[in-house]
């Protein structure tokens, strides 16, 4: 896939959760969750289906019984789960943030970009906990990286060179994502290990 195959790709991914969030009248953004999401997977956590319904629930403002009442909402937020353990897993380095594509305006891609990065650092908090504070030092200066990104105003005014910087910014943050997830998550067994039967 061409680069602009997989930015369509992703933007398509950003509309389909966005449809989600507003067929639900959720008053949380998308990219948000999908971070706090990430955050967990990546600080090692994983997470039993109730619970994480419970979480998408929560976030998205709704009742704790409306995943289970609502036709799509568990299947599609199972399915985002898996979407997201396997992208992170995937040693082909393929994971994205959950953000928007370039159609939208650079202060609506800024402010999600902003949203899942709030989200990555609370989930990474709420399942690393202190263990954040013996992380190596890179680690550590990723995260406060993060927090000073979690904390940039929408209000940058659009041109060719805040474009150039919401691009850095965002590769800076996918990669550190995947560096946070090497750092916490044990590689996974090649599946060639197998004892086989003959």
């Amino acid at each position: 896939m061409s680069e602009t195959d997989t930015s369509a790709a992703h933007g398509a991914e950003f509309e389909l959760w966005a449809n989600v969030f507003t067929a639900h009248k959720a008053f949380s953004h998308p990219s948000e969750l999908h971070g706090v999401l990430c955050g967990r997977l990546a600080a090692g956590a994983r997470i039993q289906e109730a619970d994480w319904l419970a979480m998408v629930c929560e976030h998205m403002g709704l009742a704790d019984e409306a995943a289970q009442e609502s036709d799509d909402l568990a299947t599609f937020m199972n399915e985002a789960y898996g979407k997201a353990l396997q992208q992170l897993q995937s040693t082909d380095m393929s994971f994205q943030p959950l953000l928007p594509d370039d159609e939208y305006a650079l202060e609506q891609r800024l402010e999600a970009l902003v949203a899942w990065v709030r989200g990555f650092l609370e989930g990474m908090a709420l399942a690393a906990g202190a263990s954040l504070g013996q992380a190596p030092d890179e680690i550590r200066e990723l995260i406060e990286d993060m927090v000073a990104i979690s904390q940039l105003s929408e209000d940058e005014e659009a041109d060719d060179e805040s474009e150039q910087q919401l691009l850095e910014i965002t590769e800076y943050v996918r990669l550190g994502a995947l560096s946070v997830f090497t750092e916490f998550n044990a590689p996974a067994k090649p599946a060639g290990d197998a004892p086989t039967l003959h």
